[in-house]
């Protein structure tokens, strides 16, 4: 999102908790701040008016922070979740889902000029959740390989997130964003092959198998029953598609072999073109 904005000369500041850290673009300019202390965010929105909010922090942190926030910004731009789209896959209650809730509504209740993005499954989860395998062998382990999603492209979702941000008429916008497919895990993980040149051995692993095998990839039992709730629940359903970035952009969404062609150094080499 950062090279889109300043692709169009647009000033942008990042809040870090870490700005030696961030390794965001030359000429971006980075400060110190933390949405778990409220102190620090007063001086990263000096002279900000509007806002482009990520929340990661303890929903213990929402109730402080968000008013500091709202007293400088004119318009909000919230990276939520699909939360009100009627499709099994995202409507299993979770934690996550009454912390974004939460955030809406405070936001709605504010004053201010505001858009969410509702984006679906990620393509980049593909990084995380089948990197390590693919780059450790050829054999890939995952539950719930037959269920559907449409995997979205992280450009795409930026793409939407500065129109939001620089233009006018996206008050009240809550757009739904998903790639232009649907697909199973499964096709998902012979997509990665195809892209790196693999023939990639799938093996289905149960629920409980996956909460024990999972946890090296997503620390966090609770985030792993979520995934799993909601890919029991989409369970013999189509995928969710939107046709919304099409229509806010007037560019059709990037599909899952063009993200994983872009990021096959992440999955290791070619096994063909290793000297033997």
């Amino acid at each position: 999102m950062l090279s889109q904005l300043s692709a169009l000369h647009h000033p942008v500041r990042v809040m870090s908790r870490s700005p030696e850290n961030a390794g965001f673009p030359p000429h971006t300019e980075v400060m110190r701040g933390d949405l778990t202390v409220p102190d620090t965010l007063d001086a990263c929105l000096t002279d900000i008016d509007t806002v482009f909010l990520v929340w990661v922090a303890p929903r213990s942190a929402v109730a402080a922070a968000l008013p500091r926030i709202f007293r400088r910004a004119r318009r909000i731009v919230f990276l939520s979740a699909p939360l009100k789209t009627a499709h099994p896959l995202f409507q299993t209650s979770n934690p996550l889902k009454e912390l974004m809730s939460q955030i809406e509504q405070m936001i709605a209740d504010s004053g201010l000029e505001w858009s969410l993005l509702r984006p679906g499954m990620f393509a980049a989860n593909a990084r995380q959740w089948w990197g390590n395998q693919i780059r450790a062998g050829d054999v890939v382990r995952w539950p719930y390989l037959d269920v559907p999603t449409a995997p979205i492209d992280e450009r795409d979702i930026a793409a939407v997130a500065v129109r939001a941000l620089c233009e006018d008429g996206h008050t009240g916008a809550e757009y739904v964003l998903t790639g232009p497919q649907s697909l199973t895990h499964r096709e998902q993980i012979s997509t990665i092959g195809k892209a790196i040149g693999r023939s990639l051995r799938i093996e289905e692993i149960t629920p409980d198998e996956a909460r024990r095998e999972l946890l090296s990839v997503i620390p966090a039992l609770p985030a792993i029953n979520m995934l799993l709730d909601a890919w029991a629940a989409a369970s013999g359903r189509p995928a969710f598609v939107s046709s919304t970035l099409q229509q806010v952009t007037g560019a059709p969404p990037r599909t899952f072999l063009e993200w994983t062609l872009n990021h096959t150094s992440e999955f290791g080499r070619n096994r063909s073109a290793v000297p033997s």
